[in-house]
């Protein structure tokens, strides 16, 4: 759990969340706030009716229903009041990454094209006056004022402050690990950073909005079953209404209190009151596991996720290639390929260059009089020049096409340790050298090997038993991408995967009706995530991958997905199971008051009245005060939400009926039973 983040106390409902939620409950009284949800909107029209009716003929049944009807509004606010205060606890914390700082911007905004920023002249400025596009340098100790990308130089950064992380991370430019965030701190060395955005419109700022309830858009399921509660309202007002006319004919009349607070009592006030506080609490689940959602609607989509579509480097592996053996050829002493092979590479800056180094020998020097040839991305290939001695390393292709250049021969057993080295899934670099103007000769390979993450096989494991199917995307070719694909245990892969064949591949697993997850964090990845039903981009990735999900994990852990599908289920189920469990307890309470109120004008309904209620007004107020009280017994439930077990649909929907659609039903028989023979001991009643 992020301790830098989740700042939110153990207890749902303790003293201290009640104190300070009550406030905000209050303020949600004004009808204004209410409209959204018409159900309890009802309720409070209905409280604020039996005030008047009660101060103009005073009762204790009066009374009893209008202090009731009031609690049950303010129970429902205070579910949703109490769940926008454990996301506002965790914005606090989060807020103390914007203290105003002095930034060091460069002169011109970095005119020179990302090359030479350390060096130029920079003037001290508040970070609130830096905007997107301004260049600033960072040195160590310093923190990082505001969002941007790396565009020159390397460091250690501490990111402990928005991931909850102690270990620091590497920022670096030129590749998917360059975006860094405001309020971060470099540990080490100095960088150029090009601020990404604007004032107000940071990470920090957006974590903030999110993790606010209050600022929490309803999703389009909420919004239909806010439709389904008010149309059910509707039904219920048109019911009561009917009923006395009914009652009145029969010269039972029935006051409009009492029908007040039946129709209280059979609207779907549970999960009228609850439904917010559901929403709000699944993404403040995802806050709490470093997970951040852009909108609802991609917690409820990631319920709903059939594909999930990882990126290969950097997600479903560590990132970066490094040396992991080197393999000699017969009649090649292994000194000799170990010295070519770390000589040749002391001019490799690259992060596979440098593992090589660190596997051979840190420490080498260059020998004096040598020349270093730099690595480029045209020749494929990087070396050192000593005398009439010629060393390189590089792809298979460029070194065996230097080595024909030159007639030499390219040995049996080079090209099959290329082979085998591709076949595991690594990337073979030949190493190769030449004396003076005779042919080049291969001395060897070195086997560069893509880390898989610990642990995510079991975690793609856990996906199939869910009825998810995982894809790994990845640019290598398609020997390689199979070896990667079994050691990470996914069950498809797509290589040599472009932009446009990851898009393309949405589109056709979403034209078969099925739900995209994407995980990413580069560049290249950004009109996938943007295409996919649920994004979620890296927080180590680029700008660009962050601003395209619609969702960022913190952690940069791709196996979190599985937290992700597991939430966003937890919250349709229980957004589910609390509907289920409201209904069913509408219709009990149908059936559990009706008979004992019109007993005295229908005689007949007194085969019906099961629970034997003391009287109609002990009836009434009992119904009235298990409709509150039950709010309050399930908004940890709803803050918590229902645990999910992976299971078929058909089981699922087997367990929510019989445990919340029986016990829905059965608990306003014991619960409204219970009070009533409290409520009877009450005169007046």
């Amino acid at each position: 759990m992020n301790a830098a983040v989740d700042r939110t106390p153990s207890s749902i409902l303790g003293p201290a969340q009640l104190g300070a939620a009550l406030p905000g409950a209050l303020r949600k009284l004004d009808p204004r706030a209410l409209l959204a949800t018409p159900v309890m909107l009802v309720v409070e029209l209905g409280a604020a009716a039996t005030t008047v009716l009660t101060a103009l003929d005073p009762s204790v049944l009066g009374v009893a229903v209008t202090v009731w009807l009031w609690l049950t509004v303010l129970f429902g606010a205070l579910a949703e009041s109490v769940a926008e205060g454990r996301g506002k606890a965790q914005a606090a914390s989060l807020r103390a990454l914007q203290t105003e700082t002095t930034a060091r911007r460069v002169r011109g905004g970095g005119s020179r094209g990302g090359r030479g920023l350390l060096d130029l002249a920079t003037d001290e400025v508040a970070s609130t006056d830096l905007r997107a596009g301004d260049v600033v340098v960072v040195a160590a100790g310093e923190r990082i004022p505001g969002d941007g990308d790396v565009v020159e130089g390397v460091a250690s950064v501490d990111e402990s402050a928005v991931t909850g992380e102690s270990a620091p991370v590497i920022r670096e430019s030129g590749g998917d690990r360059c975006a860094v965030t405001g309020g971060t701190t470099v540990l080490s060395d100095r960088i150029a950073v090009r601020i990404t955005s604007d004032p107000g419109q940071s990470f920090v700022d957006r974590m903030i909005a999110l993790v606010e309830g209050s600022q929490r858009q309803r999703t389009p399921n909420e919004i239909a079953l806010n439709v389904l509660l008010g149309s059910l309202t509707v039904v219920f007002v048109a019911v009561c209404t009917s009923l006395y006319f009914v009652a009145d004919h029969s010269g039972a009349r029935q006051s409009v209190l009492v029908l007040t607070a039946l129709l209280v009592c059979l609207i779907p006030t549970t999960i009228g009151a609850l439904l917010s506080a559901i929403g709000i609490a699944g993404m403040d689940r995802l806050v709490r596991r470093n997970v951040l959602a852009m909108s609802g609607r991609a917690v409820e989509a990631a319920g709903d996720v059939d594909v999930l579509l990882l990126d290969k480097t950097g997600t479903i592996t560590h990132g970066n290639r490094r040396a992991h053996e080197v393999l000699t050829v017969p009649g090649v002493p292994r000194e000799r390929l170990v010295e070519a092979a770390l000589l040749s590479s002391l001019a490799d800056e690259t992060p596979e260059g440098r593992s090589i180094v660190e596997l051979l020998g840190a420490g080498r020097e260059v020998p004096a009089g040598a020349t270093l040839v730099v690595f480029s991305a045209t020749t494929r290939m990087s070396g050192l020049d000593d005398g009439d001695r010629r060393v390189r390393k590089g792809a298979a292709s460029a070194v065996c096409a230097w080595a024909r250049e030159s007639g030499g021969s390219q040995p049996q057993a080079v090209l099959d340790a290329v082979e085998t080295v591709s076949a595991s899934g690594g990337t073979p670099l030949v190493v190769a050298e030449q004396i003076g103007a005779g042919p080049v000769r291969l001395l060897g390979v070195v086997h560069l090997k893509d880390v898989v993450k610990e642990g995510i096989r079991e975690r793609f494991g856990e996906m199939r038993a869910m009825g998810i199917r995982t894809v790994m995307i990845t640019g290598d070719n398609a020997v390689t991408a199979a070896a990667i694909a079994r050691e990470a245990g996914v069950d498809d892969f797509l290589a040599e995967a472009t932009p446009e064949d990851k898009m393309a591949l949405i589109r056709r697993e979403q034209a078969g009706g099925r739900m995209v997850a994407m995980c990413g964090d580069g560049t290249n990845d950004a009109p996938a995530l943007a295409q996919a039903d649920v994004g979620v981009a890296m927080n180590t990735g680029t700008t660009a991958a962050k601003e395209a999900g619609n969702m960022v994990d913190l952690d940069s852990d791709p196996t979190k997905l599985i937290e992700v599908v597991e939430i966003g289920k937890q919250l349709l189920i229980t957004r589910g199971a609390l509907t289920t469990f409201s209904v069913a307890n509408d219709v009990a309470k149908y059936f559990a008051i009706l008979p004992a109120m019109f007993v005295v004008a229908f005689p007949q309904l007194d085969g019906l009245n099961v629970m034997r209620l003391s009287s109609p007004g002990s009836a009434i107020v009992s119904a009235v005060v298990f409709n509150a009280l039950v709010i309050v017994a399930l908004i940890p439930l709803a803050l918590r939400g229902v645990r999910y077990r992976p299971a078929a649909a058909d089981a699922l929907l087997r367990r929510n009926l019989l445990l919340y659609g029986l016990g829905g039903f059965v608990a306003p028989f014991v619960g409204i039973k219970l009070l009533d023979l409290l409520v009877s001991l009450v005169p007046g009643l």
